[in-house]
């Protein structure tokens, strides 16, 4: 199995001020975070792609290409990339120069993203959800296969024999679908024989090993067998679980706070917030053994390729990432494997 890690690029914000972190700053401890990474045996990094204040990532590949030039192992992906509202010949060619600056490295998670703001920014229609993802995500892997390049679709311009370069760094590029639990994005993710990426923000993670069956099964019957799935989960390693917890808790409340500003939740209690991570149960807060035996009752039931955690919500320090991030790797791995 590869272990890795997921990244909005959240900005931190200071309660005082209501100032967001400086971007630049977050940009150099993403790098700083990614180089540590591979430092400990992690095998990859997801960088996510929005278009909001809070977050410094809008462009993931720009920034996995400066990750590049300090790793030499690590596989770097987006996130995801919002491939509904971008084109799949720009994807290609950005994705195409990271996987020759990394030799091989680049990896694109396509999804719809956990946020619609990218849709009136690039002038795509919400009513064309479901089809610009569909079109372009079709688009996209027929550039990887072939070259040139013959299509014509419904939301851009025809391609009669076009070039697109510069091509991977091997045969092809690295192409996995992106799904917060959606059971057609399963079926369609098993039918095209993609790799899948399940972002579980919340629930216990058993729920998604009925999607993880419906894919593996929709891959058997297009005849594919080299299914890949690779499961994540939101939380904070610290060397003891009070620690992990109590840190945590504040990031994710403000995380929380913002979700029912622009979606109308409910924002849990903090008796909620302790039954989520007791022993780790839906929230992956705690030391080190609590969470390897955690991610040992998953893996147990969903058998992943991957398994990721993300771990900065809200800006979680800079400091206390660092450290969750060794300990990931010289302590969580070592008991999983």
């Amino acid at each position: 199995m590869q272990f890795g890690i997921l990244s909005f690029g959240d900005l931190a914000l200071d309660p005082s001020t209501g100032r967001r972190q400086p971007v630049a700053d977050q940009l150099a401890e993403t790098i700083e975070r990614i180089r540590l990474a591979e430092e400990v045996g992690l095998g990859f990094y997801g960088l996510g792609e929005h278009h909001l204040d809070s977050y410094s990532v809008s462009s993931p590949a720009t920034v996995l290409a400066a990750a590049a030039s300090v790793t030499s192992t690590i596989t770097l992906a987006s996130a995801v990339t919002v491939l509904s509202t971008d084109d799949p010949v720009r994807v290609y060619q950005q994705f195409a120069t990271l996987d020759q600056l990394s030799r091989g490295r680049a990896e694109i998670i396509a999804g719809r993203g956990s946020f619609t703001e990218s849709f009136p920014l690039f002038g795509a229609e919400l009513e064309d959800y479901d089809a610009l993802y569909d079109e372009k995500l079709d688009l996209l892997r027929l550039i990887d296969a072939e070259n040139p390049v013959t299509w014509s679709g419904r939301f851009r311009p025809a391609l009669n024999g076009a070039g697109v370069f510069p091509r991977s760094y091997g045969a092809h590029l690295k192409i996995s679908v992106g799904t917060g639990g959606n059971p057609q994005s399963s079926i369609n993710a098993g039918l095209r024989g993609l790799p899948i990426v399940y972002a579980v923000i919340g629930g216990e993670p058993e729920r998604f090993a009925p999607l993880v069956d419906l894919y593996r099964r929709a891959g058997e019957t297009a005849g594919h067998t080299d299914s890949e799935v690779t499961m994540s989960g939101i939380g904070l390693i610290a060397d003891t679980s009070q620690q992990a917890k109590e840190t945590f808790y504040p990031y994710w409340r403000q995380t929380m706070e913002a979700g029912a500003r622009a979606r109308g939740w409910t924002v849990p209690s903090r008796a909620d917030y302790d039954g989520y991570t007791h022993q780790a149960r839906t929230i992956l807060a705690g030391s080190p053994a609590e969470i390897a035996d955690r991610m040992a009752s998953v893996i147990a039931v969903t058998n992943p390729a991957r398994y990721a955690l993300q771990m900065d919500w809200a800006g979680v320090p800079h400091r206390e990432v660092m450290r969750a991030i060794e300990l990931f790797g010289t302590e969580v791995i070592p008991q999983l494997r």
